[in-house]
């Protein structure tokens, strides 16, 4: 056993109790040391791959896994799950900082803003989650949700959340997106962004007079319409911003019965109000390398490096995988 994951060991021993309806499960997971005719530390596209892992779970409560964001130190993270729960543990690597693990796996469900749980499954289809900083520290995950669309605020007490949902306003056109292809992708700008604090909000399938898929931003300073150019087969799914301020977007789509995936990278300076984004293709890939890619994350190994983490979504599925791949920016 290494001496980081002795560490994180003891952390979670001496961690936050349990929220009364959460549950502990145990995650084993496989690694994965080849992507599309890549072996580990070469490079794929325009990145390096660092590896990953497939989970595995005997509780049928894990699974459904459509968001990823960082919520506390050690590689504390949180994933929102389809059928409304938070799925909140630690990402184990050892000392060559490979992702070996989830570990420390605690499974809760959602509230809603009355503090009760989501009555039906059409209120529960999560599907994006970042993190919420106030003064420079992890504060609330931010949600978007879609079916019942909406967006909410949950607070985390030690890197968990919990509590009844906050509801933030959005524009009409988004409430009345009540289907399954309304918010797939939610990203909060960092510091070293033009619009810092503002949410990037963007829909699955709801398009512009031109086809470009519709967006929208939240912010005191920075708010309006913001659209995506619509890429044939694949549509938007997740966003992250990188910590310079570029965006990262990621796309799924289905092609001659095999998933699709594609990673773009937009310049800061092009996200703003009013701006059809396009950007630079970083990463595609389809066929037995992937599987339904929904989820994206932005973390900073301990050298230095900017990882950036791609999960995919199992439906509950005995014949889909959830995996986690793990890139580094070659720049």
């Amino acid at each position: 056993m290494t001496s980081r994951l002795l560490t994180t060991l003891a952390l979670l021993l001496v961690g936050v109790s349990l929220p009364a309806s959460a549950v502990e499960v145990t995650v084993s997971a496989a690694p994965v040391t080849r992507f599309k005719d890549a072996g580990l530390d070469q490079p794929v596209d325009k990145l390096v791959f660092r590896g990953g892992i497939a989970m595995v779970s005997q509780d049928d409560t894990f699974g459904g896994l459509s968001g990823l964001t960082q919520t506390g130190p050690n590689n504390q993270v949180t994933f929102v799950s389809d059928r409304g729960n938070f799925v909140s543990g630690h990402l184990a690597y050892d000392d060559a900082n490979r992702l070996f693990g989830f570990i420390g796996v605690r499974i809760s469900p959602m509230e809603n803003s009355k503090g009760e749980p989501l009555p039906r499954q059409y209120a529960k289809d999560a599907e994006s989650v970042d993190t919420v900083y106030r003064n420079g520290a992890a504060a609330a995950v931010r949600v978007g949700f879609e079916n019942l669309t909406r967006v909410a605020d949950f607070q985390l007490t030690g890197g968990i959340p919990s509590g009844a949902a906050r509801e933030l306003a959005i524009p009409q056109w988004l409430t009345d997106l009540r289907t399954n292809e309304s918010i797939e992708s939610l990203c909060i700008a960092p510091p070293a962004s033009p619009i810092a604090g503002s949410t990037l909000i963007l829909a699955e399938e709801a398009l512009d007079e031109n086809g470009n898929h519709r967006g929208w931003l939240l912010g005191q300073n920075d708010k309006g319409p913001i659209g995506l150019v619509n890429t044939p087969v694949v549509n938007p799914t997740d966003c992250k911003f990188l910590p310079n301020g570029d965006l990262l977007v990621l796309e799924r789509g289905v092609s001659m019965l095999s998933f699709v995936m594609n990673l773009r990278r937009i310049p800061a300076a092009e996200v703003r109000p009013g701006a059809i984004m396009d950007g630079e293709l970083l990463l595609s890939a389809t066929g037995g390398s992937i599987d339904n890619m929904e989820s994206l994350l932005v973390h900073t190994a301990p050298d230095g490096e900017t990882r950036i983490v791609i999960g995919s979504d199992n439906n509950f599925n005995d014949w889909q995988r959830s995996l986690l791949l793990e890139f580094a920016l070659a720049d």
